[in-house]
C-alpha cells in the first residue's frame, strides 16, 4: 500500500442549512466534502455552507478543484466564506453543469452578485476559474474524473473520481420522479457508470419512503433507492447524504437502522448516515509497473 485517501463529510445537510439542538450529532451544514490524497490538493464535492469550517485544515497558499453537481443555493453558499480564497495566490478550478443561460462562471456570478450579495467571485483575492462540464471524461492531476447528467431539477451533475486504484461516486441529488417518463425504480445508465464497482457512494437520502409519496417531484430520492442504485452498481460501501432539514439525529439514527436493515434483506453493502465530522480512510494501491 501507498499513500492514503480520506474522504472528509463536512456538510451533509440538503436544501437548506439549520441549527439547533436537534442537529448536534448529523450538523446543519449544507453539501461539502472533500477528498483529499497525499501530495495532491484537495478536491471538493460541491461548495455548502460546509465548505467554511473545512478552511480549518487548509495551510498555506491554496490550489484546489471542485466538482458543483448543480448551483442550487445549498451547494454553492460556502463559496465566498471559504477563508483561503481571500488569500493572495489562491486558486480554485470550478467543475460544473453547462448551463442553457450561458457560461457557468457567468450564470454562476448572477446568483453572487449585488444586490443579492456584496462581491462577485472574481473580487475574491484568490482566483476561480469555472470549467463548463457535460458528460466528459477529463483527469484533476492523477485523478480520473467522470462526469454524467442526472436526475434531478435542473442542470445536475454526478461524479466519479478514480485515483490511487480507489474510486469515490457523489451523487447528492438524484430523485427518480423529477422523470415522468421513467418508473420509479429506473436507473439511469449513466449512473450505474459513475456507480459500478465503487469503494464509496455517496448518495441523495432525503425521503423515507412514506414521505417520497407527496415529494416525487422534488428531485430527490427515498433511502431504498439509494440501496437499490448502491446494489445494482455493486457499490462497497453507501453513505446516505443530503439529510432533509426536518430531520433531526434521532430521525437519521432511525433511517440508518431502517436503511441498513433493508439493504441486508436485499444483498446491498454497508450503509453508513453521513455526519459533520465523518472521516473515512482508505488505503491507496500501489500502481502496477509498466
Amino acid at each position: 500500500m501507498s499513500g492514503g485517501i480520506r474522504v472528509i463529510f463536512n456538510g451533509v445537510r440538503g436544501s437548506t442549512p439549520c441549527a439547533g439542538p436537534e442537529y448536534a450529532h448529523f450538523g446543519g451544514h449544507s453539501a461539502s466534502v472533500a477528498l483529499e490524497t497525499d501530495g495532491a490538493p484537495p478536491i471538493l464535492f460541491d461548495l455548502g455552507t460546509g465548505l467554511r469550517p473545512y478552511a480549518s485544515r487548509c495551510d498555506g497558499v491554496f490550489h484546489g478543484s471542485s466538482l458543483l453537481s448543480h448551483l442550487h443555493w445549498d451547494h454553492v453558499q460556502g463559496l465566498p466564506f471559504f477563508t483561503p480564497l481571500h488569500c493572495e495566490g489562491a486558486t480554485l478550478d470550478v467543475y460544473g453543469p453547462r448551463q442553457d443561460g450561458g457560461p457557468l462562471g457567468e450564470v454562476f456570478t448572477e446568483m453572487m452578485r449585488p444586490p443579492f450579495f456584496p462581491i462577485m467571485p472574481d473580487q475574491l483575492t484568490g482566483s476561480v476559474r469555472f470549467h463548463d462540464t457535460g458528460e466528459d471524461d477529463f483527469s484533476i492531476g492523477a485523478a480520473r474524473v467522470k462526469a454524467r447528467w442526472v436526475r434531478h431539477i435542473g442542470a445536475t451533475l454526478g461524479f466519479r473520481v478514480d485515483v490511487g486504484g480507489l474510486s469515490i461516486a457523489y451523487l447528492p441529488d438524484h430523485g427518480p420522479g423529477s422523470t415522468p417518463k421513467n418508473t420509479d425504480d429506473y436507473i439511469l445508465p449513466g449512473v450505474l457508470e459513475l456507480c459500478d464497482g465503487v469503494d464509496i457512494l455517496i448518495h441523495d437520502a432525503q425521503h423515507t419512503p412514506a414521505e417520497f409519496a407527496a415529494k416525487w417531484d422534488w428531485g430527490h430520492c427515498t433511502t431504498e433507492y439509494a440501496v437499490e442504485v448502491a446494489r445494482a452498481a455493486a457499490a462497497r460501501q453507501l453513505v446516505l447524504f443530503h439529510h432533509d432539514p426536518a430531520h433531526g439525529d434521532d430521525d437519521l439514527v432511525a433511517i440508518e437502522r431502517c436503511t441498513a436493515d433493508y439493504s441486508a434483506r436485499i444483498g446491498g453493502p454497508e450503509v453508513t448516515a453521513s455526519y459533520e465530522g465523518l472521516e473515512i480512510e482508505l488505503a491507496t494501491v500501489r500502481p502496477r509497473a509498466e
